[in-house]
């Protein structure tokens, strides 16, 4: 098995910051919000050391870049939300919730401006591809993250969006779903729904940003 060292630091350097920073922007959002939590946890922060879940955000990610595996995605530890402390719960758990996979998008578009960039001033230097290779990988790996995490199954990013779009009674019923939520992800990804469901709109917004 041939193994890209340099492209798996970089894969792993993109996840790190695309994570970090996606969860920063839940805790910003929440302490704008009027809920403290996170900030007083130190959550409000680009430090990639108060995110990290080693597990989500290290060991898998390790293991699939070691693997050659094209399909890279982790996790960080939640930032924790007292909705009791939101002025308006429901809206606002939900805008919480959006903030994250929103800021996927909004990195992906900068590292997409970036890449034109690079394109434009590219020579043949022999670290342009490299460049070039890397740029390509944090659009990418944003624009998978955003719409992983808006799968509509809690407690994913998109589960807690679409509780707050829900009428409330079917809402709480729904919710139900959130201690079965990672094996119903995990039988997404197995059957191939997951898949069906993050591919199109990647292409799409990779198509629209890249072209």
């Amino acid at each position: 098995m041939n193994i890209d060292p340099v492209g798996a630091a970089i894969g792993f350097a993109v996840l790190l910051l695309s994570l970090t920073v996606h969860e920063a922007a839940h805790a910003w959002t929440a302490d704008k919000l009027g809920d403290p939590t996170a900030r007083m946890l130190g959550r409000v922060s680009l430090n990639p050391l108060v995110h990290i879940d080693w597990i989500g955000t290290v060991l898998l990610p390790l293991v699939a870049l070691l693997s050659n595996v094209h399909f890279l995605i982790g996790w960080a530890k939640p930032v924790p939300v007292q909705t009791r402390n939101l002025r308006h719960p429901r809206r606002d758990f939900m805008i919480v919730a959006a903030a994250g996979p929103i800021s996927n998008l909004l990195q992906a578009a900068v590292w997409a401006v970036a890449f034109h960039a690079a394109v434009g001033a590219s020579s043949p230097a022999a670290n342009a591809g490299l460049v070039l290779e890397s740029l390509y990988r944090a659009v990418e790996i944003n624009v998978l993250l955003a719409f992983f995490n808006l799968i509509p199954v809690p407690p994913l990013d998109g589960g807690n969006v679409l509780l707050g779009l829900l009428p409330p009674r079917l809402a709480v019923s729904y919710g139900q779903l959130r201690q079965y939520g990672f094996l119903v992800l995990y039988a997404l990804m197995f059957t191939g729904l997951a898949s069906a469901w993050i591919v199109p709109p990647t292409n799409f917004v990779m198509r629209l940003l890249l072209q």
